[in-house]
């Protein structure tokens, strides 16, 4: 409660009990839980909208309003926070978290939406009022206020610096990156100016949501009898869905036999598994499989060619996901939980090995938008061992003549190429495959042997793939 909520009500005015928005409220919520228990905003939304809907508080307009407030602060986050830095008295670190969502809240209204200036100022002091109490909602209001009376392309011009003068700086400013993501991805891209800003305006864009039909379960014919599904673009076994739709609503999805998973995801698990190869074609690995969607398509796809599927995660609750995911798969295959480093199978057991490493995932910044505030350079030191010594068990446990797919949802080069070239030195017996011939009709594959994807060009997650032969 706060100070002011003890005064005694001066004559005359009576009081004025706040006005519960559910929608707002829910989205503050979910901000909350991002920002206190480092959750990620597509883990915590959907139970959120789903409990609101059961209470019957929410349509489904309410969902998608909720839905872009959230996304749409996460990922404009460090734009707003420049604004508001010229808005309020004090450094903002030193303003309380939850009156910093409401102001987030309220600065992607004005300057993100096209709700009206009034409406998004009287809306957000409501919800001040409501989740913080009327002293802080005066603040809220002030400070909107100040950030009302220009438009966004306005603040910009005031608040990021010339990109004469600093170019990462900017960048990172009006596209919302840290300036170290910034340079990094400009980088791996290594083009021009518009390269990088075509990305960069790519990760604050809802993505689709796509759809994996998986092989002898399901088909992409059942799932695009649903409304406003389409073929994907480049998997055989994808279909989008237009904006609003709803995976869960599809029965193939609720089933099992199909699932969510980003067309580059699909590409590089079908990539592996058309790599051409030497002699038997029984045994697969896949070594770091959670949480399951790409197992779940390789599996599939093993049990067409009658080989086996091993999955592999080290993480006890992340291998029951990949079970979860792979139920029902018309061929054998096995889940465990295993250390991919210290693997317990012996060396040269399969013929394909897949790695997806874990990495910072700034691939995936259009679907995990808070990532790029929490991620640091340092946190490539930390996964740099990591994925060496996993590429280096592929190596070890695929056979001679058998094929390996490195593959990261990072775009960095510290995590794709640096990591390739690093482990080949120690493996003279192995050579890269061009993998660009393995993603038939997908333009724009650079030079290979390796691919690496990218929202802007493909409409997919950034993901890197490189695939390597044993050789002896």
């Amino acid at each position: 409660m706060s100070d002011t909520s003890r005064r005694p009500r001066k004559p005359g005015k009576p009081h004025r009990r706040p006005q519960k928005d559910p929608v707002r409220i829910l989205a503050f919520e979910a901000l909350r839980a991002v920002d206190e228990r480092d959750a990620y905003a597509n883990l915590v939304l959907p139970p959120l909208l789903r409990k609101a809907r059961e209470k019957g508080d929410f349509d489904g307009r309410d969902a998608a309003l909720a839905t872009e407030l959230v996304y749409g602060t996460l990922r404009r986050q460090g734009t707003y926070d420049a604004v508001l830095a010229e808005c309020v008295d004090r450094p903002l670190r030193e303003v309380d978290p939850p009156v910093l969502d409401v102001l987030s809240l309220g600065a992607h209204q004005l300057l993100g939406t096209r709700i009206p200036t009034h409406a998004a100022v009287s809306a957000t002091v409501e919800l001040a009022r409501v989740v913080l109490g009327d002293g802080r909602a005066k603040f809220v209001n002030a400070v909107l206020r100040k950030v009302a009376q220009h438009d966004l392309d306005g603040w910009i011009e005031r608040v990021a610096p010339p990109y004469d003068e600093d170019p990462e700086d900017h960048l990172a400013v009006v596209h919302s990156h840290p300036r170290w993501v910034v340079s990094a991805l400009w980088d791996s891209l290594g083009g021009g100016r518009a390269g990088v800003e075509e990305l960069l305006e790519a990760d604050n864009e809802r993505p689709e949501v796509t759809l994996v039909a998986r092989p002898g379960r399901a088909t992409t014919e059942e799932l695009l009898d649903e409304d406003a599904a389409v073929p994907g673009r480049w998997s055989p076994y994808a279909v989008r869905l237009a904006e609003g739709g709803e995976p869960g609503a599809i029965e193939a999805v609720r089933d099992g036999r199909a699932g969510v998973q980003d067309e580059g995801s699909q590409l590089v698990a079908l990539a592996l598994a058309n790599a051409p190869l030497d002699g038997p074609d029984a045994r697969w690995l896949d070594g770091c499989a959670g949480p399951g969607g790409k197992a779940a398509l390789l599996a599939a796809l093993a049990a067409e060619r009658g080989a086996v599927l091993l999955a592999s995660e080290k993480q006890p609750h992340r291998a029951g996901l990949v079970a979860k995911a792979l139920a029902g798969n018309p061929g054998p295959y096995q889940v465990i939980a295993a250390d991919g480093t210290r693997p317990p199978w012996q060396p040269g057991a399969f013929d394909r090995v897949l790695m997806d490493v874990p990495c910072t995932g700034l691939g995936a910044l259009r679907r995990r938008p808070e990532a790029r505030w929490r991620r640091r350079p340092e946190d490539l030191d930390a996964f740099a061992p990591l994925q060496r010594g996993l590429l280096r068990t592929a190596l070890e446990s695929v056979r001679v003549g058998g094929v390996v797919g490195y593959a990261t949802c990072s775009p960095h080069l510290a995590e794709t190429r640096a990591v390739v070239e690093d482990v080949l030195k120690q493996f003279p017996s192995a050579e890269p495959i061009d993998a660009r011939p393995l993603l038939p009709g997908v333009p724009e594959l650079g030079d290979g042997p390796d691919v690496q994807l990218w929202p802007h060009v493909h409409g997919t997650d950034a993901m890197y793939l490189a695939l390597i032969r044993r050789t002896g």
